[in-house]
């Protein structure tokens, strides 16, 4: 069956990202790729249209570090297409290498894991919500993680007590409790928003960097996320967590409807996104 769903992927150029990307493609999806590299997001796509036989993918280019430049790829999106089907926020860097283990700030002067990790997919997403809205019945997947920190909103920035693992708990559990939030807030027969630990130690250039070894093949975190992606088992669940392919339970903060209301009230300040309107 031929799959004619237009779906962004943010972080498309290696690993997860782009092997989804491939096996959307070879489906007949239409399929945007976001990276901060061009020359290798002209590989991606040269590669998805000489592998599978399709027209060569949209390619966007912004470093999520900077949040004038995630305004600038959601508005490119809008430009480029009518409809979205499939937000789906893979883009992200890990608690180690190669960005290093001490702490360091976006160019908008915040926290770089929460900024990468987090900010910038909560700015994008609301900027192309209306779009998402439009197209329904649309998905977000939200590639998170099991490593998880609960947050501490009186140093949101970890200016204190800093390591790289700390950080990048923080930003993952701020992406679930987001689309927790974010879920509440849409009726699931427009937009789903489910969030995942796609695997456990990939194979990819971040793990091996860091790590040196792999644990789960990337097929395994491919599928589980293209199950949220595609599933039409699961064309109503929304406001999920999932460790691969089995509903799991978040951090408890995660739970918290206060502690999500002042994380959400929070990412607007932080990013200057508008809220949702209907």
């Amino acid at each position: 069956m031929t799959d004619e769903r237009t779906i962004l992927i943010t972080g498309a150029t290696d690993g997860l990202g782009r092997a989804l990307a491939g096996r959307l493609a070879s489906r007949g999806a239409t399929v945007l790729l976001h990276g901060r590299d061009q020359s290798r997001l002209d590989t991606v796509a040269d590669e998805i249209r000489d592998t599978h036989g399709v027209r060569r993918p949209l390619t966007l280019r912004a470093d999520l570090a900077e949040l004038d430049q995630v305004r600038r790829l959601a508005g490119e999106v809008r430009e480029a297409t009518g409809r979205l089907d499939v937000l789906v926020g893979n883009a992200g860097i890990g608690s180690g290498l190669p960005e290093g283990r001490e702490r360091s700030t976006s160019r908008d002067g915040y926290e770089l894991r929460f900024a990468v990790n987090y900010l910038a997919g909560f700015l994008l997403t609301l900027e192309l919500l209306p779009l998402l809205r439009r197209s329904a019945p649309a998905r977000i997947v939200n590639v998170a993680s099991l490593g998880q920190h609960p947050i501490d909103f009186d140093d949101l920035m970890i200016e204190r007590g800093y390591s790289g693992g700390r950080a990048y708990g923080q930003s993952k559990l701020a992406q679930i409790m987001s689309g927790f939030e974010l879920a509440d807030r849409l009726p699931a027969e427009e937009v789903t928003v489910n969030s995942l630990h796609p695997a456990t130690y990939m194979p990819t250039k971040m793990v091996l960097e860091e790590i040196g070894h792999s644990a789960d093949s990337l097929e395994t975190g491919v599928a589980a996320t293209d199950r949220l992606v595609s599933d039409e088992s699961l064309a109503t669940t929304t406001g999920r967590f999932f460790d691969r392919t089995r509903e799991a339970r978040a951090d408890a903060q995660a739970y918290d409807p206060a502690a999500r209301a002042r994380l959400w009230r929070r990412s607007l300040e932080l990013t200057g996104a508008k809220g949702i309107t209907d």
